[in-house]
C-alpha cells in the first residue's frame, strides 16, 4: 500500500499543534464500572458514517457526502481517496457503511455501501475495488438493491462478513409504509446474504421459492447496526423504530422480524401504528421505547474494559449515548447508558482494545473510550 506523502515542515507544525489542541479535548464521564476517558482523535469529517481499522493501525471513514478518507491516529486526515462509483448525496442517502474483506492483507479488497442512482430512483448497493494508495482500483459493484424508487429515506446499511465466508447487507424499508418489508420480491427491509463476489449461495433460506435468492431475513425497518455474537458467531442486528419500538434482533435466516405489521413504536404525532405481536413474526430480543434512534453497534472483546467482556455497545443518534448491554445467552439482563453528547452514527472496537466512535454531524469526530488513568 502506498504511503501518505510527507509533509512539508510548516505543515508538521500544523498538523503537530492541531494533535496537541485534540488530545487537549479529553474528558472523564462517570461509569457504573469506573470513570472513562473520551478523547477525540480527529475532528472536521462532513457527517461520518462506517469506518474499519487497516492493518497499519489508520482508519478507512466514510463520509455519507461521498467521500473515502484514511484517518490517523495522530489526528490526522487525507484527501479523499479516488475511484468512488456515482454516489447520490440526497437526505439519508450518500456514502454509507465501510469493512475489509477478511484477507485484505493479500487481496486489497474493501467494500463499501451507498445510495446508487439511476433515471429510476435510487437504492443501497454494495461495491468493492482494491485499495492502492490514494486510488480504488478495479471497482465492481457486487449488490443493487431491487426496485430502484425516489426517496431520501432507510438505507441501511451494515456490512458484516462471517467466519464461514459470507457477507451479509442489511437494509432499509426506504420509508415505505407498504407492505414491501413482508414481500419476497423487493430487497426493502430485508438482510442479504451473499459470498463476497456478490454471487447467492444456494443455501440461502429462500432459494428456489417464490422471491429473491439473496435474502436472509425480512421484514426489517431500518437496519443500522450489525455484528457476529463473540461466541455464538450468530448476526445481531438493532433497528430503527417510528417514535419508539427501536429493536435489537436475533437475526436467523427465514425469519419475519414483523415490520410493519407489528411493532412497538407509534406514529409521528401519537397513536399506536398497530399490534405488538403476531403469530409467526419475531419478538425484538431488546427494544427502546422512546426511540434512542440506535446506529452502530460491537459486541466488546477487548481487555481494556474487563467488564464490558461480551456486552453490546450500541451508539444513538436521538438521545446521543452509547447504550452498553449486558448479555445472558440471548437476554438483555442490564442496560447502562454512556453519556456522549454527539450523535453516534457508528461504534467499533480498535486493535488497542479502545471503542471508537463517529459522531454524526458537519463537524464529524472520531472519538476514543479508554479507561481514565488512575
Amino acid at each position: 500500500m502506498h504511503l501518505l506523502p510527507k509533509l512539508s515542515l510548516t505543515a508538521t507544525a500544523i498538523l503537530l499543534a492541531s494533535l496537541v489542541q485534540t488530545q487537549s479535548q479529553a474528558q472523564t464521564i462517570d461509569t457504573e464500572h469506573g470513570p472513562i476517558q473520551l478523547n477525540t482523535i480527529a475532528e472536521g469529517l462532513q457527517h461520518p458514517w462506517g469506518m474499519t481499522f487497516l492493518p497499519d493501525g489508520r482508519m478507512l471513514v466514510t463520509e455519507r457526502t461521498a467521500n473515502l478518507r484514511y484517518v490517523s491516529m495522530d489526528g490526522s486526515i487525507s484527501e479523499p481517496i479516488a475511484g468512488l462509483p456515482d454516489i447520490l448525496v440526497d437526505g439519508q442517502g450518500g456514502l454509507l457503511d465501510v469493512a475489509l474483506h477478511p484477507e485484505f492483507a493479500s487481496n486489497q479488497w474493501v467494500y463499501f455501501s451507498y445510495n446508487e442512482p439511476t433515471p429510476e430512483g435510487s437504492s443501497t448497493a454494495v461495491a468493492r475495488a482494491r485499495l492502492n494508495g490514494m486510488q480504488l482500483e478495479q471497482l465492481e459493484v457486487i449488490f443493487s438493491a431491487q426496485p430502484k424508487m425516489r426517496s431520501r429515506h432507510h438505507f441501511g446499511s451494515r456490512l458484516v462478513f462471517t467466519d464461514d465466508g459470507y457477507l451479509f447487507v442489511t437494509l432499509g424499508d426506504r420509508g415505505s409504509r407498504r407492505h414491501d418489508a413482508q414481500t419476497l420480491d423487493t430487497h426493502h427491509g430485508k438482510v442479504v446474504r451473499l459470498y463476497p463476489d456478490g454471487t447467492i449461495p444456494q443455501s440461502n433460506p429462500f432459494v428456489g421459492r417464490d422471491g429473491l435468492d439473496d435474502i436472509w431475513s425480512y421484514g426489517h425497518r431500518n437496519i443500522q447496526g450489525a455484528d457476529l455474537h463473540p461466541q455464538t458467531r450468530q448476526l445481531w442486528t438493532h433497528e430503527h423504530g417510528p417514535q419508539g419500538g427501536d429493536e435489537l434482533n436475533l437475526t436467523e435466516a427465514a425469519k419475519n422480524y414483523g415490520w410493519p405489521t407489528i411493532t412497538y413504536g407509534e406514529e409521528y404525532g401519537g397513536g399506536h401504528i398497530g399490534p405488538t405481536a403476531k403469530e409467526g413474526m419475531e419478538q425484538p430480543v431488546h427494544q427502546w421505547t422512546p426511540s434512542i434512534a440506535p446506529s452502530g453497534m460491537v459486541f466488546y472483546t477487548g481487555e481494556l474494559f474487563n467488564d464490558w467482556q461480551g456486552n453490546a455497545l450500541v451508539g444513538a443518534l436521538r438521545y446521543q449515548l452509547v447504550a452498553r448491554l449486558v448479555m445472558d445467552g440471548n437476554e438483555v439482563t442490564h442496560e447502562e447508558r454512556i453519556d456522549i453528547g454527539m450523535r453516534v452514527r457508528d461504534v467499533r472496537q480498535g486493535p488497542d482494545g479502545a471503542v471508537y466512535l463517529l459522531t454524526d454531524e458537519p463537524n464529524g469526530k472520531v472519538l476514543q473510550l479508554k479507561p481514565a488513568a488512575k
